[in-house]
């Protein structure tokens, strides 16, 4: 893997970064950043709405489901509540391992690799496209006769075949034990015309393109799989913390859930 980073094209982990509030990007990122948001600002709201659930979501695992590994494909960019800090907050011995084959999150890496002394955090540098080479890589650090949370944040929706996109999910999960879980979340089409339109026009911009999929598409991945409560969903419905202005959380273009392997 070449380890240049790019600075001349939009890329969607640092732009993603800027959405955020992070540092982690280049006027290129902010000015792509910037036209997206133009034609739909909500896209702010879509990118702080996918972290909130990914919290929510392995809280709910470590917590209720009382998973203590994850496997986090597509890492993306170190930010607030990594899935680390999250599971070792909650249970210090929960051990981690991230995959990403990005060259600028590899140079950040080491920020995903702080861990409680109980518990283990690994960064190995591999690509979705990979999925025996990624169980096989995170056997060093997990036991993966146990059950592991597999976590996909926003990373399928850059494989441009959905049936392929299924096809990677069920490799992966082929190499975990019953007991194992399954949490995605993705942008989703038919939501917004304007978020279909921005995004579009994103993926005309030489970048990595990011493909927007139906709901149907985005449930075909836990096919076969026992979902939690409340389903497939927009993220800010799945299981909501109270606001505390008591409001009531919206719909937005991001739809995401949580199943069990039997």
């Amino acid at each position: 893997m070449s380890t240049r980073i790019d600075t001349s094209v939009p890329h969607s982990a640092r732009i993603w970064n800027y959405w955020l509030g992070g540092k982690d990007n280049y006027a290129v990122d902010e000015a792509a950043g910037d036209a997206y948001t133009a034609v739909f600002p909500g896209i702010v709201t879509i990118a702080r709405g996918s972290r909130a659930f990914l919290g929510r979501s392995i809280r709910y695992l470590v917590r209720e489901a009382g998973v203590r590994q994850f496997l986090d494909v597509g890492t993306g960019l170190p930010t607030v509540d990594n899935t680390h800090e999250v599971a070792q907050r909650h249970a210090p011995e929960a051990r981690i391992v991230y995959v990403d084959n990005d060259p600028l999150v590899l140079t950040h890496a080491r920020a995903l690799l702080t861990s409680s002394p109980q518990g283990a955090t690994a960064y190995e540098d591999l690509s979705l496209a990979e999925p025996e080479l990624i169980l096989q890589a995170a056997a060093r650090t997990l036991d993966l006769t146990r059950p592991t949370a597999l976590i996909l944040s926003g990373i399928l929706g850059h494989v441009a075949d959905h049936d392929r996109a299924v096809d990677l999910v069920r490799r992966l999960l082929a190499g975990l034990p019953s007991g194992s879980y399954l949490c995605v979340n993705d942008g989703s089409r038919g939501t917004d015309p304007d978020y279909e339109a921005a995004q579009d026009g994103y993926n005309e911009t030489g970048a990595v393109p990011y493909f927007l999929r139906p709901v149907p598409e985005i449930e075909a991945y836990f096919a076969g799989l026992e979902l939690v409560e409340p389903g497939v969903v927009p993220v800010p419905l799945w299981r909501p913390d109270p606001a505390p202005d008591g409001t009531e959380p919206r719909p937005i273009g991001q739809h995401g859930g949580v199943a069990r392997k039997p």
